[in-house]
């Protein structure tokens, strides 16, 4: 049995683009951009409370750096590999080109349970992490940021500790710091208004009337919560949403709040399945969302979740992906025949991204900007990068992933040309 190797299938992602693109040099554009610029392994040790010294691995990849520094976040998680980071250092130079920010893509990760660590643990673990790759990042080289089992307490002690090294306190180092250290305001629900954004635009494209449209949500974590929010504000009917326990059904509508607010709120964290308000409940059933016959669907959990197998029961005609990965390219095809209008994931979900490139040019400039200028900003980006993709697929005939993936790959190429790299 074939195991999934992220680095491939990022690989197959970028030659198909190059290949619709049908540059006369493409194989030297595969070779240039196949690659990462550079990928640094480092060797954290950290004295653990028992007395014991354990060393765990650590990665930063710099895949692309044509249209400004490299940008990424960190994750922490036991199942990190050299691979991984390398292929979403590769995506993140996609999302960055499509959203038009001034960066390209970088990755980072440790191979660690952090779950396992005790608080003292887990700062020393991230201090000498960062300190380890602290040569190769700064405000103008690699701007890392959160990403799986990290947090903003986490790139607070990354800004220490780089602000240690290099002599003076550079806010711009990392991004989704607290807002006391100058975090950006509007950060919090950044992926989840730039998903809602997506959909509204996709939804117009679909010529679906905000207004009462039906929208069920997969997953209802921040991002969930979030897209659900602005929707519903928007005058969308939020008709479905599960999370880990299950799903709860309410043809008249859920109020997102209020659902927000029971779920989170209490002394002990419950799920959705228990909601009061809802008139259906299908426990342990967490994909029923995918497949309601509603007017927009939100997948916000987990990667492969609309496959080959299943794609055919999607009844949705527009899908904006919340999560990272819920589509194969099985399904993106099957879908794309349907008519299905996809707002795919890093099109889609780059509000967290656009937003910390707001952070940074509001530390590099020393400025803070008012939360209605943000999501005024967040917006115009997610707008933009939508109808550039729309364009692509019109153009070229193409699926509305491979689409996206055109006007990311060209953008870069044409910087890397410009500079005479290729």
């Amino acid at each position: 049995m074939s195991t999934y190797n992220p680095y491939e299938e990022a690989k197959k992602q970028l030659k198909k683009a190059i290949n619709v693109l049908n540059y006369p040099d493409r194989d030297s554009v595969y070779a240039r951009l196949s690659v990462p610029e550079r990928i640094l392994e480092v060797a954290i040790p950290v004295k653990m409370d028992d007395g014991t010294i354990k060393v765990f691995k650590g990665f930063r990849s710099q895949h692309n750096s044509a249209r400004g520094p490299y940008k990424g976040g960190i994750r922490y998680h036991p199942q990190v590999t050299k691979e991984e980071v390398i292929a979403l250092s590769m995506w993140m130079t996609w999302k960055c080109a499509l959203a038009d920010i001034p960066y390209g893509g970088g990755k980072g990760g440790v191979a660690v349970d952090p779950h396992q660590l005790s608080p003292r643990e887990l700062e020393q673990l991230s201090r000498n992490y960062f300190r380890a790759i602290a040569p190769i990042v700064s405000p103008d080289i690699d701007i890392p940021a959160p990403d799986v089992y990290t947090d903003p307490q986490i790139m607070a002690w990354f800004f220490d500790e780089y602000s240690k090294y290099a002599g003076y306190n550079a806010f711009g180092v990392v991004t989704a710091k607290p807002l006391e250290l100058f975090g950006s305001l509007g950060r919090i629900y950044s992926t989840g208004y730039g998903t809602a954004v997506a959909a509204r635009e996709a939804a117009k494209v679909a010529g679906i009337n905000l207004q009462g449209a039906t929208v069920s949500i997969q997953g209802y974590g921040n991002a969930g919560y979030y897209a659900a929010k602005f929707l519903h504000e928007w005058g969308a009917k939020i008709v479905a949403v599960s999370d880990t326990k299950g799903t709860i059904i309410n043809w008249n509508g859920l109020d997102p709040d209020k659902l927000h607010e029971w779920k989170t709120t209490k002394s002990a964290k419950r799920s959705v399945i228990d909601y009061p308000d809802a008139e259906q409940r299908l426990e342990g059933d967490t994909t029923a969302p995918l497949f309601l016959n509603v007017d927009i669907l939100i997948p916000a959990a987990l990667e492969n979740q609309i496959t080959g197998e299943n794609a055919d029961k999607v009844a949705a005609k527009v899908i904006a992906e919340a999560a990272n990965g819920p589509t194969t390219v099985e399904a993106d095809e099957i879908l794309d025949k349907r008519g299905v209008i996809i707002a795919p994931d890093f099109q889609a979900n780059a509000g967290g991204v656009i937003v910390s490139y707001f952070e940074w040019v509001q530390n590099r400039q020393g400025i803070s900007w008012t939360e209605e200028e943000v999501k005024r900003r967040l917006e115009g980006k997610i707008v933009a990068s939508f109808h550039a993709m729309y364009e692509a697929k019109q153009k070229y005939n193409v699926d509305w992933r491979t689409a996206a993936y055109i006007v990311a790959v060209d953008r870069v190429v044409k910087a890397m040309r410009l500079r005479g790299w290729l």
